[in-house]
């Protein structure tokens, strides 16, 4: 899931059922070289019913949509082709309260069931709650990850503006050359 929707994760000139197809390889949306329509509008009006997306039908243009339904969109074709890894960037930025709401939901009940989500964003509330381990990277350095449970907003704070130092058995180990 891209931070940027229109452009890099729907095209807006595209209707749904188009951007729909772009990630759905493996759905059977082709054969033998040919689109196969019904089915391709058919998982874009999946994705809009099973995410709550608002838009007149699977045909309106990616652009017709506010930022928090193409999310929801962009999301849901995602999760439709059951990742095993999902990297999500921002993915509540300029959203709505109930899309997000959505979004966090639908997250969570995908990491639940089993896939690895990678979350990068700024919004500490939203990497506390979607996050099982948390990390910070500032100038290019990545502090050691951590169960969210054990960290701080505080904390992670610090380590975003570059203050953190390797817990005593990583720095050990690292001396020892065997990290």
């Amino acid at each position: 899931m891209p931070a940027e929707r229109l452009g890099h994760g729907a095209v807006p000139e595209m209707s749904l059922a188009d951007n729909a197809l772009l990630t759905a390889f493996q759905q059977g949306l082709v054969k033998r070289g040919l689109v196969r329509r019904r089915k391709v509008l058919a998982l874009a009006e999946e994705i809009i019913r099973r995410f709550a997306v608002k838009t007149p039908g699977a045909g309106a243009p990616a652009r017709s949509l506010s930022g928090g339904n193409l999310q929801k969109f962009i999301l849901g074709r995602e999760i439709l082709q059951a990742p095993r890894l999902l990297v999500a960037a921002h993915p509540t930025w300029g959203v709505d309260v109930g899309a997000a709401a959505l979004i966090h939901r639908a997250l969570i009940a995908l990491r639940d069931a089993g896939t690895a989500i990678l979350v990068v964003s700024e919004d500490l509330d939203e990497l506390f709650l979607l996050s099982d381990r948390i990390a910070a990277l500032c100038s290019g350095r990545l502090c050691p990850a951590v169960a969210t449970a054990s960290a701080s907003p505080q904390q992670v704070g610090g380590w975003m503006a570059g203050q953190f130092e390797a817990p005593a058995a990583v720095a050990g180990a690292v001396a020892q050359g065997s990290l």
